[in-house]
């Protein structure tokens, strides 16, 4: 990927969900919501404080995330989605 976050930004891809089915009906994409599951692909290197001290992220490429359905950005790079957000958007790692 051609981008590189800058401090304290992560770079998501969304990991799609399998296909939604009730009863016999299957749920179109129009209708369903966007996950909020992704693995990060690229880490900034860390929020900068008031001191000029940098803290490193606590997140780094490859980790399984959730963040909240309405966090960061929606960019388009090299053809593919991606969310930028800041680490303190991120609510969880799975493990």
């Amino acid at each position: 990927m051609a981008i590189r976050p800058l401090h304290d930004r992560v770079i998501i891809r969304r990991v799609e969900e399998n296909e939604s089915k009730i009863g016999n009906l299957y749920i179109p994409d129009s209708a369903k919501e966007k996950p909020q599951r992704g693995e990060v692909v690229a880490v900034g290197s860390g929020k900068l404080m008031e001191t000029g001290e940098r803290v490193p992220p606590e997140v780094k490429g490859g980790d399984q995330v959730l963040f909240g359905k309405y966090s960061g950005s929606e960019v388009k790079v090299d053809g593919e989605d991606v969310l930028i957000l800041r680490e303190d958007e991120i609510l969880g790692v799975l493990e």
